[in-house]
């Protein structure tokens, strides 16, 4: 049987377009290789909004040219946006690759490999969206929706406007009808995705317009879908109707990721931020107002060109300020064909290096501090497998996108895919760790004579509710 071996880097976009690559290639009768060794085609999608993403890619390739030079009938092929950004030079860097394409060009990995004499081929202009292929999910209850392509915003340090074009949205209909087939198929929860989320349907054709907040309710209104999600939206976008949808939608999740950069307002305008420190922390205060449990993460880069201590020290400030429940922290790396890179006064790994270590443990030492907040508190979790740790554990994702380990015993039916409750006993930054089963009988025990049968009934629903919960 014909085999492949995908390896996937960066954002959820890849995560999602890799599905659909798999999806379509089982189409195409390929099965799933474990090892690189044991396939046919070698596939590759590639990242390339950092240097370590480029970096790590490179190693893997090199991978790739010895099994090919082992087995020339190997095909080697290679997508994704590093794929987009390199464009024709792929193949004279690497003659051993076979083929290459853009993030826009995905289908025509089918056409290359059913076509009569494969031979070096390039695909890279934009022709469509890759949510409209076939698609096998990593996980059966999980699905990414893509609603949108491109970015129309030009932030200094970002490549992805040149390897994904301008923005571009799916029509809401086609959308909240995939939603329903997902559903349909088992599917509890669904991740929206675009590289700007939240600016969503502006390109639409009249007649057929809809906003973010209005393409929510839509998808809320699916049955069958537990849970609502999305990543990423921009803080410039970020308005109040959306932020009510998080009150008032029953499947939208009490998470809001609000990339900030930095906390300075002159690097932010450096960077094309297109909004300042304040403007950044009146959508929080907003935020906090109207869904005061909500978990707010965020991304921050340090050591853009021309960064200054103090101006360090203000992002630290809005840390503390907005109090993140987790944040991605970057080194800035210059990527090629972006503003940023062509800026005097780029830092010294020796300045940068750091800085993140003090943003770290700033982040961290909050995370933690707000992950306190849940102990005590019985949380629903959307229980997702075998804990990485310890597989006598299960492993879940709570509403606020923390994850739970607890033990199999603590909740009936406990299989991947099911909605439980799980009391959470004690919580670090990054995890929440739900009760042992001997601990609970004897809580249950202790608190028996003092119980109040109509707390007990209780969903989770209005314990998210619950003002006294709220940090």
């Amino acid at each position: 049987m014909k085999s492949y071996h995908l390896t996937t880097f960066g954002c959820q976009m890849n995560e999602h377009d890799s599905e659909r690559m798999k999806g379509m290639l089982e189409s195409l009768g390929y099965h799933e290789a474990g090892s690189r060794e044991e396939a046919n085609l070698i596939l590759f999608n590639t990242c390339s909004i950092r240097e370590s993403a480029d970096s790590r890619f490179i190693g893997h390739l090199g991978e790739a040219k010895r099994l090919k030079s082992e087995d020339p009938s190997r095909v080697v092929g290679v997508g994704g946006c590093w794929s987009q950004s390199m464009k024709e030079r792929v193949f004279d860097q690497f003659p051993f690759v076979d083929v290459a394409f853009g993030p826009g060009q995905v289908n025509r990995l089918a056409e290359f490999l059913t076509s009569d004499s494969i031979t070096a081929q390039g695909y890279f202009e934009f022709e469509g969206f890759t949510g409209h292929l076939p698609m096998r999910r990593a996980r059966e209850f999980q699905a990414w929706v893509q609603i949108s392509v491109g970015c129309n915003c030009v932030c200094s340090y970002c490549i992805v406007p040149s390897t994904r074009g301008r923005e571009v949205s799916r029509p809401a209909d086609e959308l909240v009808a995939e939603v329903e087939r997902l559903a349909a198929d088992g599917v509890r929860e669904v991740t929206l995705l675009g590289q700007n989320v939240n600016s969503y349907g502006r390109d639409l054709p009249k007649g057929h317009k809809a906003t973010f907040a209005e393409l929510l309710a839509k998808v809320d209104a699916v049955e069958g879908i537990e849970r609502l999600r999305y990543t990423s939206p921009h803080p410039k976008d970020m308005r109040e109707d959306v932020i009510r949808a998080h009150a008032e939608l029953p499947s939208l999740c009490e998470h809001i990721h609000l990339p900030l950069q930095s906390g300075s307002s002159r690097v932010l305008k450096a960077m094309r931020r297109t909004y300042d420190r304040e403007r950044y922390l009146d959508r929080v205060r907003m935020i906090r107002d109207i869904v005061p449990d909500c978990s707010i993460t965020t991304d921050i880069i340090v050591g853009f060109p021309g960064e200054t201590e103090h101006e360090f020290e203000a992002t630290l400030e809005v840390v503390e300020e907005v109090r993140y429940d987790s944040a991605f922290t970057f080194v800035f790396s210059p990527r090629r064909g972006t503003a940023a890179a062509e800026l005097p006064e780029q830092l010294p790994h020796a300045v940068k290096r750091p800085r993140m270590e003090r943003l770290v443990d700033a982040v961290q030492r909050i995370a933690a501090e707000r992950s306190q907040r849940f102990v005590g508190r019985t949380m629903e979790v959307l229980v997702e497998g075998p804990s990485r740790t310890d597989p006598e554990r299960l492993r879940g994702r709570i509403r606020h996108n923390k994850t739970v380990n607890f033990a199999r015993d603590v909740a009936r039916s406990a299989e991947p895919g099911r909605l439980v409750d799980v009391p959470i006993a004690s919580a670090t930054s990054t995890t929440l760790a739900g009760k042992q089963r001997e601990r609970m009988e004897t809580d249950a025990k202790d608190s028996a004579s003092m119980r109040n049968p109509s707390t007990d009934a209780k969903d989770s629903a209005s314990m998210r509710a619950d003002p006294s919960a709220v940090a």
